[in-house]
């Protein structure tokens, strides 16, 4: 049953991609190899947004935050006039997404890894998106310096392992860390209508960490979760059920460890 899901989602993945991508045939040798280094850039059919991929990650992320639509299917319709942040931005599709259809939305986007950043900044500008606002660093359960392993900078083959042993080592990288708290301050976020996380296991200490008066300004939450590094979806639910959210979570399609969470103070 898993295997014919799984077979399932790809086949209707290349159907919408297909259709969803202006230039998808210029994008299958980025499938065929994996380790292709160029970027290319990846047209959306309907919306005529352009964004710059590293590769098969980025054009997958993209496809499921634009075709699947996964961030709404799972969670809520954003509306316009929202206040948005943005932790994992990666290249920036979840921010331009909501951007391009909510004008009035204010998004604070917030990537640590440098050519994701750089390239989350090159999208909006190539979009010429102006309500998305960005920031080079990580959002963490303390303020400091984290040491990140960078590897090759592609979502998905970045550990989520904070790097506490192995500073010298050449993957490692230096990045700023924030608190929820301190954004809030910083940006006199009084209610926040959605907080939207993908970062690779950081999210158990992003949110372990906040303060009730964090958790009481932010009206929804929607995540990719990540099972990993001794820690279970089932440990969010429990938290975010202590601070008075209701939640719904949904299995990935195609493994076993990863999911999304909606979540809705209630």
């Amino acid at each position: 049953m898993r295997l014919l899901r799984k077979l399932t989602y790809y086949v209707s993945s290349i159907f919408r991609m297909v259709f969803g991508f202006k230039n998808f045939l210029s994008l299958i040798p980025f499938f065929l190899n994996r380790e292709r280094g160029e970027q290319t850039e990846v047209v959306l059919s309907k919306s005529g947004l352009r964004l710059v991929a590293r590769g098969a990650m980025d054009i997958w992320a993209i496809k499921e935050t634009f075709l699947d639509a996964f961030y709404s299917r799972y969670g809520v319709a954003i509306e316009n006039g929202w206040t948005v942040v943005d932790i994992g931005a990666g290249i920036g599709d979840f921010s331009i997404f909501v951007a391009h259809s909510n004008p009035q939305t204010k998004i604070y986007a917030f990537e640590p890894f440098p050519e994701s950043y750089h390239l989350l900044e090159r999208n909006i500008v190539l979009n010429g998106i102006e309500n998305v606002f960005t920031y080079q660093a990580a959002i963490w359960s303390q303020a400091g310096v984290l040491h990140l392993d960078n590897v090759r900078g592609e979502p998905l083959q970045i550990t989520s392992k904070e790097i506490h042993s192995a500073i010298n080592e050449k993957s490692v990288i230096k990045v700023r860390a924030l608190t929820l708290s301190q954004v809030f301050e910083a940006h006199a976020i009084d209610k926040l209508d959605l907080l939207k996380l993908d970062c690779e296991g950081a999210e158990y200490e992003i949110l372990s960490g906040a303060s009730s008066e964090v958790f009481n300004k932010i009206k929804r939450i929607i995540m990719e979760y990540h099972d990993i590094d001794g820690h279970h979806h089932d440990h969010l639910v429990s938290l975010l059920e202590r601070h008075g959210y209701r939640v719904y979570c949904h299995d990935n399609f195609v493994h076993d460890d990863i999911g999304y969470l909606y979540a809705e103070s209630v």
